[in-house]
């Protein structure tokens, strides 16, 4: 049990004096007939959602939430989100984006100063302690910010400022009675301090508790010490600032990341990344092309952020925020098109998928530049990983991060082995009017082979897309339920009708609230990053809380 002491509860935020918001926008729905929504997309700008009135549900990276009313949810930049109100009175609903900049002020002469885009200390769910207070401070910031008095508008900032007062105030009750959310604060401290000396002890008094019993409750959580997050997360950052193409001296890396000595940083960098730092900067300098857009998935375990890459998938974008990066080239489905940019962009490599081009097609890609196309039907996903990593000269890379993976899988599966334990696990998706089982190339395998969970009666493994009916999913008996839903109309519609069934409201699954889901991307789509993914949203799905 947390702290909870006076000095504790006074003190939940790290300083707050470098940082500003900065409102953008505020949208107010109201006593409307039809559903407002957000559509799935990774976020750019932290959003805040207010349910002033009204019901609703909103995904995070995975995680269903029912919205209530009088609550409040804040969503912070690269969270995959979708969202759905309705059923709205006056008091309507508030939709607010906005921006935190932080102050670094790790440099002496104030002139010197910078600003970098910063996190907010709060996200998720917050439950209002006067939604009466909240909702009258919207309506007035949403007046004043569509006044076209300049003075009016300017109000309109300062009573914002006074919201996410509000919003910390009303956080922070939780946080001092929630060991879980006091360490993923403790978390986001570390990645927000990085580049300072963190110690055991100050880290333990973030949390609020002794160094020992944090040591013990942050490894139960998160698989690893606090000191080798730190670590990991510098070496992430020292990859990304190598990746921007810059001049920088090894050592100025090592101490802007942290390390002050720079030979500990190559060692740490080599045992984290796979090789060694200079290495990596050669090889950070490849251009790469990821011909389909599921290349990406294993690409990126190999440190490698594709330089061009088709516009069409959900991860192009992600990627150009996840890593900072404007060099990506879009490129176009038309196979003529995307041989011209392909020309353009001059890749070093091009990685594709055999079984998805022709021989043809294949031999003049090859012409652009070595190509490799994964045999996909005769490898299974870290097959495929290991033949681009091979063919990239990654090995080292990719055995690393393989390594990697299979400790956290091991975590993960002794920290949910206490709620699932034998029961078993049905992994439906719902496309169009279409209702199908995921089988063999697809997340199942995280599921069955990595956590060892049950497939549950009737599940064919070797079948690609086992479709049944909403009647059938009785013959299957499932304890639990993994629910993908394709976000158009007609799919949306499709689970309508199938939660108006009596054939789902008899299942086990459903009567025991044992419902669970995912949105369509990433998570389809059969790939080491994705997989590795997956791995934490079975934590959040299901970890043990006792």
């Amino acid at each position: 049990m947390l702290n909870q002491n006076k000095n504790i509860v006074n003190k939940p935020y790290i300083p707050l004096d470098n940082l500003s918001c900065k409102l953008r926008e505020i949208i107010h729905i109201k006593c409307s007939p039809n559903e407002w929504e957000i559509k799935l997309q990774f976020i750019e700008s932290h959003q805040l959602l207010i349910a002033a009135s009204g019901q609703g549900w909103l995904n995070v990276d995975g995680q269903f939430i029912e919205m209530r009313e009088g609550n409040m949810y804040v969503c912070t930049p690269g969270q995959l989100i979708q969202a759905v109100a309705h059923s709205f009175d006056e008091r309507g609903f508030y939709y607010l984006r906005f921006d935190v900049i932080e102050d670094d002020k790790s440099t002496v002469d104030p002139m010197q100063m910078v600003k970098r885009d910063s996190v907010f200390p709060v996200k998720g769910e917050v439950a209002a302690s006067s939604p009466v207070s909240v909702n009258a401070l919207c309506e007035s910031i949403c007046n004043f910010f569509q006044s076209e008095d300049q003075l009016e508008r300017f109000r309109s900032h300062i009573l914002f400022q006074e919201l996410l007062y509000h919003i910390l105030q009303d956080a922070h009750v939780v946080q001092a009675k929630d060991s879980d959310a006091a360490l993923e604060y403790v978390k986001t401290y570390i990645e927000q301090h990085y580049q300072e000396e963190l110690s055991i002890e100050q880290l333990a008094k973030v949390a609020g508790v002794s160094s020992r019993h944090f040591m013990r409750l942050f490894k139960k959580r998160y698989g690893c010490s606090a000191i080798d997050y730190l670590a990991a997360f510098r070496i992430t950052q020292a990859q990304q600032l190598m990746r921007t193409g810059g001049e920088y001296r090894l050592k100025d890396i090592a101490r802007h990341v942290g390390y002050p000595d720079d030979l500990y940083f190559r060692r740490k960098f080599k045992q984290i990344s796979g090789l060694p730092p200079a290495a990596f900067m050669r090889n950070s300098k490849q251009k790469i092309a990821a011909y389909h857009g599921s290349s990406i998935g294993q690409l990126l375990p190999l440190q490698v952020t594709p330089r061009a890459a088709p516009s069409d998938h959900p991860w192009t974008n992600y990627y150009q925020r996840k890593y900072q990066t404007d060099l990506v080239l879009p490129l176009s489905t038309d196979h003529s098109l995307k041989r011209d940019e392909l020309k353009l962009a001059k890749p070093d490599f091009i990685i594709g998928i055999d079984s998805f081009v022709s021989a043809e097609e294949q031999t003049r890609i090859r012409q652009i530049a070595p190509a490799f196309f994964v045999p996909w039907i005769d490898n299974d996903w870290r097959g495929h990983l290991r033949l681009i990593a091979q063919f990239l000269d990654k090995t080292a890379i990719a055995e690393t991060w393989l390594g990697n993976y299979e400790r956290k899988a091991h975590f993960v599966r002794e920290q949910i082995k206490n709620t699932i334990g034998e029961e078993s696990l049905l992994i439906l998706r719902i496309t169009g009017d279409r209702y199908h089982v995921l089988g063999c190339r697809s997340l199942d395998a995280v599921f069955y082979d990595d956590l060892h969970l049950v497939p549950a009666r009737g599940v064919d493994r070797m079948n690609p897309i086992q479709q049944l009916t909403p009647d059938e999913l009785t013959d299957f008996c499932p304890d639990r339920i993994l629910l993908i839903l394709d976000e158009d109309p007609l799919s949306q519609s499709s689970w309508r009708d199938l939660m108006r069934s009596a054939s789902w409201r008899e299942l086990k699954a459903v009567r025991n609230g044992h419902v669970d889901f995912l949105p369509t991307y990433p998570w389809i789509e059969y790939t080491a990053f994705t997989h590795e993914l997956i791995l934490d949203e079975a934590l959040k799905l299901w970890r043990n809380r006792a």
